[in-house]
Parts: C-alpha cells; structure tokens; sequence
C-alpha cells in the first residue's frame, strides 16, 4: 500500500482530467493534509477538493445516513456540473440536502437537483462460469497449512 501511495504521489502531477477529493477532516486513518497535498500536485485545470468537517474515513458507509446523503449529493452535483446535457424544467426535483459548513451543525438548504430520464440499454448478460485472474471454471482459494 506504501509503494502505490508513493507511486501515486509521484505520478500525480500527470493527472489532467477532472479532479474529485473528498475526505473527512475527523479522519484517523488517512490524514486530511494528504489529500490536500494530492489535490495541490495534480495538474488538472477542474479539480475540486470537499473536506466534511467532523466526518470519518468512510464517507459512504458507517457515517449517519444525513452525512452519506451529503456525500452523495455533492458527488451527483459534482459529475452533473460536468455532464453537458441540457437539462429542461420538467425535470428538477427539488429536495432538501445538509450541506456542510466549516462547523457542526450543518445548515440545511435547499436546493434544485437535475434529474434526466434516459432510455434503459438492455444489461448485458453474465456467463455462467467464474473467473478469476484469466481462468474460467472454479475458484480455487489456497490456505496456509498452519
């Protein structure tokens, strides 16, 4: 894990699409400053950083389900900001969201979330065998003779 955080490090200034981080600024298992520095090194024009002030290392799970909501929506918003559909009246949905301010508690606002219907593509089908690593056929697990 070291080695791909540092290949990472080293490599980010490479990065040029469009740019997310989100980290919780409670966080004591991955250090909020890092991210901050990752975010700082990548070399991407749109890039956006969102620190949740009293959040933990998982944003989307093990947090209450008002701070998941939070996550959620801003990463919706994030990725429809950068979508470049048009998006007609007909379909905003307006709902209430906590967005997060820089202390507890969070203030509530409301706010319009595009929401476009698109046709369903038929879902491809799974084949029936496992794979696993290139092989097809069964898992095969080794365990420690100990």
């Amino acid at each position: 894990m070291l080695r791909t955080s540092m290949h990472l490090e080293e490599s980010l200034h490479e990065v040029t699409l469009p740019f997310l981080v989100l980290h919780g600024e409670a966080d004591i298992v991955t250090d909020p400053e890092v991210s901050k520095a990752l975010y700082e090194q990548a070399s991407s024009k749109d890039k956006t950083i969102k620190l949740y002030p009293g959040m933990w290392h998982g944003l989307t799970y093990g947090e209450p389900e008002d701070n998941i909501e939070i996550v959620f929506s801003d990463i919706i918003s994030w990725l429809d900001k950068r979508n470049g559909e048009s998006i007609d009246d007909a379909s905003l949905i307006e709902r209430s969201v906590c967005l997060a301010t820089s202390t507890p508690p969070y203030e509530m606002h409301t706010i319009s979330s595009p929401i476009t219907m698109k046709e369903t593509k038929p879902q491809r089908t799974r084949p029936q065998a496992n794979y696993l690593c290139g092989w097809k056929g069964r898992r095969m697990h080794h365990h420690s003779s100990m």
